[in-house]
């Protein structure tokens, strides 16, 4: 009895002092699948245990951009607590109206840092400082292919060395009553589409060259004459001109559905796709698998990441609040679970392994080889430049009298707009 009460005035006193410090938060997101919120409120969940309210603002990816909507919240006097970009302007833009906040040093406190692999290392700089909270690894593109289609089709996709060996086996696929690859209609598909391409396709030197900024402002514009992104170009309308009738419009997780449920033999995008396919109660290896695009040079990374408030605006209590999170994010057990849902792999080399399956061994396995990945072009390049390069692509991919000279033309067009 006596014991009971001990511990009965422990968690009164725990909770008592958690209430004392507890923060009113607000997170922008623009997640809103199944497996995304899922995966988000692992770390939701975790923060509000401690006794913190939290407020989301959701807001739809398309609508989101390249962020923006954060900067008008800033504007607006009413900036989010917590925020989820990779996009490198977006920090560079609240920490020059002094909101920024550096989690390098924190990271160090609690023994992070030496364990994050190292795209992840390089993904949550900003111009040298330590400014994201990493939640999980993407590559850009990657095929997810439903196995019972394949076999049904009597195709192998495991047995293609490169691109055209994929396209070989199309017709088979279509003759056997199915779509062959899945395709989506918004700029934000046709963009992550044509970087991934760029990447895959054209390797990672044509990709640094179209992407990165470098110390006179922009990109290397002789990119344009590099025949390894015309073959990039190629292969994206070789890929849009297969699309089935219902891609106008036709969201990402819509377009793995088609996958999921049996109309469609793969879809190639990014990894969070495996998400879906979980949330479907779908089984790795009996009901879908996971390649890297044939002859693939270099595969896109994406490290999901958040960052969080600093500057007057926020309280004491408010950023202690946001450094628990940052610490509930990047610890190796909760990280590994947000990953489960997610589709994502997990940031930390040390994370427990039983939640690891063959699509993040592929992944791991892949990010060793040298020179065989490039960052995410939102943590490179200008965000005016990625936008640009996502509506030029889309409106490539609906107008099929464009010719690959025609999309390369409207490129330098949107390059001298931008740079020059």
């Amino acid at each position: 009895m006596k014991s009971t009460t001990l511990l009965g005035l422990g968690a009164a006193l725990a909770m008592h002092a958690a209430s004392a410090n507890a923060a009113d938060l607000t997170i922008f997101h623009s997640w809103s699948n199944e497996s995304e919120i899922a995966a988000l409120n692992v770390f939701v969940g975790a923060l509000k245990e401690k006794g913190h309210t939290i407020q989301e603002l959701a807001v739809p990816h398309e609508q989101s951009g390249a962020g923006g909507p954060i900067v008008s919240l800033v504007i607006a006097g009413t900036p989010p607590n917590i925020f989820l970009t990779g996009n490198a302007d977006i920090y560079r833009d609240i920490r020059d109206r002094g909101l920024g906040q550096t989690v390098g040093e924190h990271f160090k406190e609690i023994g992070a840092i030496d364990n994050f692999a190292a795209p992840v290392w390089e993904a949550i700089k900003v111009d040298g400082e330590v400014r994201k909270i990493p939640t999980g690894i993407h590559i850009d593109g990657i095929i997810y292919y439903n196995m019972k289609v394949a076999e049904a089709a009597g195709v192998d996709p495991t047995s293609w060395t490169d691109v055209d060996d994929m396209f070989a086996d199309m017709d088979k696929v279509k003759d056997a009553g199915f779509n062959f690859m899945a395709m989506g209609g918004n700029t934000f598909q046709a963009g992550y589409l044509t970087h991934a391409l760029i990447a895959g396709i054209g390797g990672p030197d044509v990709y640094q060259k179209f992407y990165f900024v470098g110390e006179d402002g922009k990109p290397d514009a002789s990119v344009f004459e590099e025949q390894g992104l015309r073959d990039a170009i190629e292969v994206f309308r070789r890929i849009t001109d297969q699309a089935d009738e219902g891609w106008v419009n036709r969201q990402w997780n819509e377009s793995t559905n088609t996958v999921i449920s049996g109309k469609t033999l793969m879809h190639l995008h990014g990894d969070w796709m495996k998400g879906q396919w979980r949330v479907n109660d779908k089984v790795l290896g009996e009901d879908y698998n996971c390649i890297n695009l044939p002859g693939t040079k270099a595969l896109s990374v994406t490290v999901d990441a958040m960052g969080i408030l600093g500057g007057e605006p926020v309280s004491e209590e408010q950023l202690a609040a946001e450094f628990e999170m940052a610490s509930i994010v990047v610890d190796p057990v909760r990280n590994a679970e947000f990953a489960s849902h997610k589709g994502s792999t997990p940031v930390r080399v040390d994370a427990p392994t039983d939640k690891l399956d063959a699509c993040n061994k592929l992944v791991l396995e892949s990010l060793e080889v040298e020179n065989g990945w490039v960052l995410n072009p939102f943590y490179i390049s200008d965000s005016d430049w990625i936008n640009s390069v996502w509506n030029t692509m889309f409106t490539f991919q609906g107008d099929t009298s464009m010719t690959t000279d025609d999309a390369i033309e409207m490129l330098k067009d949107e390059f001298d707009a931008v740079f020059n």
